[in-house]
């Protein structure tokens, strides 16, 4: 084997021992846990000294006190005493025997995305879908088969306990999906075949009786970001802490969750972000690299014994990553752990830990081996041996055919180079034929020997807690899940303070606002409908805002899916738990808003009548936050959940018996009355007030009564008069409430109890079983990112992809002796020559506020970059390395920055941000965007205008093949792997050709290979003229050298170093050397520079601080003279240059953020064609409860609520589009930071691309109301009815901008929509229809002439009613006798002729018959509507959407919610 120099030895230089082919000995593991001991020991007394010394990062939480930890006594005498006490070990051998992995797909087979269209014509086509569905069910045969393609193809192996094996493999080479299947993660998967066995039980047996015993750490971290990083590891504890049984005697629950806490954040270094917020891109919480470590640690608080770990060292630094993989190691021997692991990037020192190594290449199995043999084994193949480049860094290379080099008189023609023949060469080899002898003898002594089968058995059944069945695979029972859970839930709620208080602050104002407009009702016969008014609007208030529950059980589904694979709990749990946590806060809140109202509007008052009530809407709320919680939990995403919910709710609310008395319901829909939890309540909340009042009869009730000017009639209740309320006894002037709700409403205040409360209970319980059998056993998860999406190809993208295969072809056909030459032709293909800027900063300090003062992250720092050349910023995780990026690329907006910066020897000017390109360590791009399309967006806006179009798309189609995404031209980016994920964001940021190129840490997530090609290509660019300041984590000695100068940080923002690196790091070297840190030979010096500086667990050399150091160096002083040379050498030129903010006018941003904008929207179905769903649906639905209306009185009060049902779009927009909006201004807050477009071009855009959907919704809304309801009979004909399309156009557009609005105000999508039941029910009960202009307190009144459904319903009406001729139905006459001897024309004339109507028998002297309408306008004009208004009113519901839309574009501009 040939030496190679390795990346990482231990810090003295030594080599790392390494393992032997099948273990690490005793010797090598004492040699190994007393490095880390003495490391962990000496490290951790330091800390109190460095504290001192350096200031805190903001994002950690104050440090904790630590005593010297050692964690090989620890883990030793833990597991001595364990072994003491009786406990029987885990000991958990895998192997796995022809394991051949089948996924969905194949190739040349694409999954294209779905689109507006296709789901509008799949609409129409369902029933056929739906029937062939059926037949195929029927007939098995007719089911066509997915395409399918081999994954992994077989291959066997095994891992025994306390050992551990590194996944090695190109992206692509199936990695992720070996760990997957090892870790009995199979749902990914169309078919996982052959036998995988854990110490002989096999995988069936493992998932029903010891899921948790398995585990699977994923690549992204996934967590509760308003929870602390010790409340999440306490949530994980308190899952898994084994029960009596499996404790140390004497060792209680608490002792020992506090024991196994501490080691995890100790052996991790964060003890002191204990109590800090997790937190993720939208909270500040830790870290990327802690919170990287906070995964690491959940997963290790499972206590399971077999760990698949993929690539958990993305993110850390390379002493850290090194420090994590050694504690691995530790744990590994002593507890007995069988570990697997695909990393990235790993260094020599954290390959020399493992015990076997396996090589993957497109799926096949290459090698399988000890690590120490496998850079010979391929060398032995013929692959040319690369001394410079790590061992795993180097196997990997061997599989990529970009990569590898053959040895000298060798070649493809006699070297293995496919996949098929790598593996068949591995087969016949020597390492193959041990493995599987190994393989079968583990396999026979397994079978044999159940001794480590039954201890680990018993070990599961002692970690139980009492009363958990023993084939359950969790250690704690049902009701603890639930307890352990509700907590969580209870502490996230508590801590989210903002929704806290918005939602309390929202629910208060609302009852003052319903309470103010229902004031003090009387008990005479005005109050009676007001009465009901004032219920209904409280109920309906307070059950609608459970609307919001939908989108947030979406939300917690990848964190549901983590932690029931970890089998911390069932499913089920978190639905109980979400009920019970959410109770302490939703009843005290409704508690207050039912106080408010119910006292305030005068409702009964007794003790009896207000805790009936307030039982009544409570009981109704939590039964209706389980209607939308189970349809949260049905449905795969919101869009398909909205379309759902909105099937019920215009019924809820229309059948609840308010609008339409039961009696007066279409005899084949009145059962929807009969399954409506909203009835219920409404119901019994109304009997509970009725049984309690009676009514004076008094006012516009009695009929005749005097008009003004008239005397004729008694004031009071006369003989020839009649009371017109429901329930009342000719003579009588008091009306019982009971007999009112009787005749009126058809109800019978005896059901109070015996029925309206036990049916309420019962909704309420049916759903929470409902939520419970769905999450338990149909739960919906977000689907992985292993599917690719694309487009489909238009002529254009299909001869472009046409010429990037040709070149891919071209280049993979060339000889491995033009291998070198080929690849300069490719790296060459970038030949444009950059116009780089010299940049230079100086004395550079940041303060960030913190509570009781600020805090310093950054101090002093000085630096430049040149055109040409290439610099590394360094430093551990936390010294701040983005922060300094951040504020040396202006992206900075909390904080105060002082220092100087100067580009070009000049202050920054308004167009640095849009000049220089900044790729950000968090990829957020426009989801449904193509590659291609976004890179195009970036280089059209981002260029100059002077540079055509042609020449634009030329240079994307260059960056797509040096990033090597041909393959992924037009896929989807939200189906894009991680790796490409951000090879994209730097294309993005290239697209736009800067003068000069920051990117935050643009390897992590990479493997060896790929950020070997990106460093490369970022060297080709340097080349040619770029400057290039970039942060970087675990570089190889061979990356670190492609950099001209490097910037190293220490915590606290102090500078160690800034100065060139030199070919093989001569000059840093040298520097350390200096100061006694002698950086051998055979030591990555990336490495050893962390080291020296203390920058993981090790203790730095030197008793000096190294900042001293630098500050008192002639390098330091050489840096200061060079920036002053830099700023005198730089162009003086001060011609008149404009500058702008952006490179492009407003019209050219304008057209493509728009062009952008309605290709979403096409490639967004569930968005657009939910809300085009919901307006037919529940415009159709309300017409089928009015359908073709008459002339009759009733008919009258149906076109009225028809009409007001129009109100109702604004709610449905809204409730739709504040989601899509804040989502889209993540994107928005990206590149608004490189100035591609105004904020004003981000607002227009947005309400542009809405208004062809609205306009088809308004369109199909008044197809569906107008026609089957009946309208257009009164004076105003067939005009009218497109006026009314006029208005439900203007009602759209106001929704639209009234939605983004809020959306534009609002920091986040849980915020946003706590707005919308404010807003409608204000606007909607001061319209003038619940509570009519008349009734009105004048101290309101200007509330009704503010409020745009006033103009809406003002303008729809006075057209509709116009003319209408009214003939009241027999059963609609109010009837009452003349005094004797007169005629009802002589005794009832005068009321008439004041108060309109018309007598059906005017000569009649006895049952005269009184209809209240002779024609429609009388209804609308003493409700201060007028015909002669209505264009007014139109244009001014435009006026309001006007004002909305202005406020969004400064809105837009001003509030970003962005804090970095």
């Amino acid at each position: 084997m040939t030496d190679t120099p390795g990346d990482d030895r231990t810090l003295r230089g030594d080599a790392t021992p390494l393992p032997d082919s099948h273990h690490v000995d005793v010797a090598q593991a004492e040699a190994q846990f007393n490095e880390l001991q003495r490391v962990l020991s000496i490290r951790s007394q330091q800390a109190e000294s460095e504290r001192t010394q350096s200031a805190q990062d903001l994002e950690k939480g104050d440090h904790l006190e630590e005593e010297a930890f050692d964690l090989r006594a620890y883990l030793s005498s833990s597991s001595q005493a364990a072994e003491q006490a009786g406990l029987a070990h885990k000991h958990v051998g895998v192997t796995w025997e022809n394991l051949h992995v089948v996924g969905v797909g194949g190739i040349g087979h694409k999954i294209y995305v779905h689109t507006f269209g296709q789901d509008a014509l799949g609409f129409w086509l369902y029933p056929f879908r739906l029937a062939r569905r059926v037949a195929e069910t029927v007939v098995p045969v007719l089911r066509p088969k997915p395409p399918l393609f081999t994954i992994l193809e077989p291959q066997s192996g095994l891992l025994k306990p306390g050992e551990m094996c590194l996944v090695l493999g190109c992206p692509g080479s199936g990695c992720t999906t070996l760990l997957k299947a090892i870790a009995n993660q199979r749902q990914d998967y169309a078919a996982i075949e052959g036998d995988v066995r854990y110490a002989g039980i096999d995988a069936q047996d493992m998932a029903k009786y010891y899921k948790g015993e398995v585990v699977y750490n994923e690549e992204d971290d996934r967590h509760i970001s308003t929870l602390t990083v010790a409340q999440t590891l306490n949530f994980a504890l308190s899952l898994k802490t084994p029960g009596p049984k499996g404790r140390l005697p004497g060792l209680s629950r608490k002792e020992f969750d506090e024991a196994v806490r501490g080691t995890l954040l100790k052996m991790l270094n964060i003890s002191h972000t204990a109590n800090t917020y997790v937190g993720d891109e939208f909270v500040r919480g830790v870290s990327g690299g802690e919170r990287k470590r906070v995964s690491i640690a959940e997963m290790m608080a499972t206590r399971a014994h077999v760990l698949c770990f993929d690539n958990s060292t993305r993110g850390l630094d390379a002493s850290t990553a090194l420090d994590f993989i050694k504690a691995m190691r530790v744990m590994t021997d002593i507890l007995g752990q069988t570990t697997f692991a695909t990393l990235y990037q790993a260094g020599e020192g954290i390959y020399e830990l493992f015990d076997k190594v396996l090589v993957l290449d497109k799926g096949r199995q290459v090698y399988f081996g000890p690590p120490s043999e496998a850079r010979a084994y391929f060398e032995g193949l013929g692959f040319k041996s690369l001394p410079r480049q790590s061992t795993p860094d180097y196997l990997t290379g061997c599989t990529d055919p970009n990569e590898r080099q053959f040895a000298p008189g060798r070649s493809e023609e006699d070297v293995p180079c496919t996949p098929e023949a790598l593996e068949e060469a591995f087969k016949r080899s020597r390492f193959a034929g041990d493995m599987l002898d190994e393989l079968t003898k583990y396999k026979h002594k397994m079978e044999v020997d159940k001794a480590d089968q039954e201890a680990f058995r018993t070990a599961v059944l002692a970690d139980k807690k009492k009363g958990v069945s023993k084939k359950s695979p969790y250690t704690l029972g049902f009701t603890g899940q639930v307890r352990s859970l509700a907590i969580r839930q209870f502490q996230m709620r508590l801590q989210d303070r903002f929704q806290l208080i918005t939602s309390y602050s929202l629910s208060t104002i609302l009852a003052l606002v319903i309470g103010a407009a229902y004031y003090n009702l009387e008990l005479t016969s005005q109050g009676a409908f007001t009465r009901g008014s004032v219920i209904f609007a409280a109920l309906l208030t307070c059950c609608l805002d459970t609307f919001g529950e939908m989108p947030v059980q979406m939300l917690g589904r990848p964190i549901l899916k983590k932690q029931t694979n970890y089998a911390l709990y069932r499913p089920a749990a978190v639905a109980i738990a979400n009920t019970l946590s959410d109770i302490p806060f939703s009843a005290v809140r409704i508690f207050i808003y039912n106080l408010i109202i119910y006292f305030m509007s005068n409702l009964s008052r007794s003790a009896g009548g207000f805790f009936t009530y307030h039982l009544f809407i409570y009981v109704g709320f939590l039964s209706m936050q389980g209607f939308f919680r189970t349809f949260g939990i049905m449905c795969t995403n919101f869009d398909s959940a909205f379309r759902l919910a909105t099937f019920f709710i215009p019924n809820m609310i229309q059948y609840a018996g308010y609008m339409i008395p039961v009696s007066q319901m279409k005899r084949w829909l009145f059962w929807i009355y009969y399954i409506n939890p909203v009835a219920y309540a409404f119901v019994g909340i109304l009997e509970n007030e009725f049984m309690r009042i009676g009514f004076t009869c008094d006012g516009n009730s009695i009929v005749p009564r005097n008009p003004p000017g008239v005397d004729k009639y008694p004031v009071e209740l006369g003989p020839n008069q009649i009371c017109t309320l429901f329930g009342a006894i000719p003579g009588q002037q008091i009306v019982s409430g009971s007999n009112y709700a009787l005749v009126g409403y058809g109800l019978n205040v005896s059901d109070l109890w015996r029925r309206n409360f036990i049916v309420i209970i019962g909704f309420m319980f049916l759903f929470q079983l409902t939520q419970v059998l769905l999450i338990e056993y149909f739960p919906h998860f977000d689907a992985g990112s292993s599917v690719t999406i694309f487009a489909p190809e238009d002529s254009d993208t299909e001869k472009r992809n046409a010429a990037l295969r040709e070149g891919k072809e071209r280049r993979s056909s060339k000889g491995a002796s033009e291998k070198a030459s080929a690849k300069d032709e490719e790296d060459g293909g970038v030949t444009t020559k950059f116009y780089g800027k010299p940049f230079t900063w100086e004395q550079i300090n940041y303060h960030v506020p913190v509570p009781g003062g600020t805090r310093r992250l950054l101090h002093d720092v000085y630096g430049y970059v040149k055109p040409g050349t290439m610099t590394a910023l360094m430093g551990a995780s936390g010294a701040g390395k983005t922060t300094c990026l951040d504020v040396l690329a202006q992206r900075k907006n909390i904080g105060v920055v002082a220092g100087t910066l100067l580009l070009d020897g000049k202050p920054l000017g308004l167009d640095f941000a849009r000049n220089t390109a900044y790729a950000e360590q968090m990829d957020v791009h426009e989801g449904t965007a193509t590659v291609r399309e976004a890179m195009r967006f970036s280089a059209y806006l981002r260029q100059p205008p002077e540079v055509s179009k042609e020449e634009k798309d030329k240079y994307v189609e260059e960056m797509i093949e040096v990033l090597e995404l041909h393959d992924l031209a037009d896929a989807l980016v939200f189906s894009l792997s991680v790796e490409a994920r951000k090879r994209l964001t730097i294309g993005v940021e290239l697209a736009s050709r800067p003068s000069l190129l920051f990117l935050d840490e643009p390897t992590s997530g990479l493997d060896g290979q790929s950020a070997w090609n990106l460093v490369r290509f970022l060297r080709k660019l340097a080349d040619n003229g770029q400057a290039i300041l970039c942060t970087i984590h675990q570089p190889s000695s061979l990356l670190i050298q492609t950099f001209d100068k490097l910037l190293l940080l220490e915590r606290g923002g102090e500078t160690v170093y800034f100065g060139g690196i030199g070919p093989d790091c001569h000059i840093l070297r040298d520097y350390f050397a200096q100061r006694d840190a002698h950086c051998p030979a055979n030591v990555n010096p990336a490495e050893f520079m962390l080291d020296a500086i203390g920058a993981g667990l090790t203790p730095r050399i030197g008793d000096r601080d190294w900042k001293d150091h630098w500050l008192e160096s002639k390098e330091y002083r050489e840096v200061l003279a060079e920036i002053d040379n830099i700023k005198r050498s730089t162009s003086t030129d001060t011609a008149n240059q404009k500058v702008s903010m952006y490179a492009t006018p407003f019209w050219h941003q304008l057209r493509y953020v728009v062009q952008r904008n309605n290709t979403k929207l096409w490639r967004s179905p569930d968005y657009v064609f939910s809300r085009l769903f919901v307006h037919a649906f529940i415009s159709l639905w309300i017409s089928l409860s009015f359908l073709q209306l008459g002339h009759g009185v009733r008919d009258l009060q149906y076109r009225v609520f028809g009409i007001f049902w129009a109100t109702i779009l604004p709610a449905i927009v809204m409730g739709q589009l504040e989601p899509m909006w804040i989502f889209n201004r993540r994107t928005f807050i990206r590149e608004a930071s490189s100035r591609i477009y105004s904020p004003y071009v981000f607002a227009i855009g947005q309400l542009i691309g809405e208004m062809p959907y609205s306009l088809l919704c308004a369109v199909v809304y008044w197809l569906l109301m107008v026609f089957p309801m009946g309208f257009g009979q009164g004076s105003a004909g067939v005009g009218g009815e497109f006026f009314q399309l006029l208005i439900i156009i203007f009602m759209e557009l106001f929704g639209v901008s009234l939605g983004q609005f809020i959306g534009a105000a609002s920091p986040s999508m849980q915020i946003a929509p706590l707005f919308n039941p404010f807003l409608i029910l204000t606007l909607s009960t001061f319209c003038g229809v619940t509570l009519p202009y008349p009734t009105m307190a004048t101290y309101w009144r200007w509330l009704y002439e503010l409020s745009p459904y006033t103009r809406t319903l003002g303008a729809m009406l006075s057209v509709e009613l116009h003319g209408l001729e009214i003939q009241c139905k027999s059963d609609e006459f109010i009837r009452f006798n003349p005094p004797s001897g007169q005629t009802c024309a002589a005794w009832a004339d005068e009321f008439v002729q004041g108060f309109g109507g018309y007598l059906a028998n005017p000569d009649a002297t006895s049952d005269c018959q009184y209809c209240q309408y002779a024609v429609g306008d009388q209804f609308f004009l003493p409700l201060n509507i007028r015909y002669e208004n209505r264009w007014r009113d139109a244009w001014v519901l435009f006026a309001f959407s006007v004002f909305n839309f202005a406020a969004t574009i400064i809105a837009s501009r001003y509030l970003r919610y962005a804090k970095r």
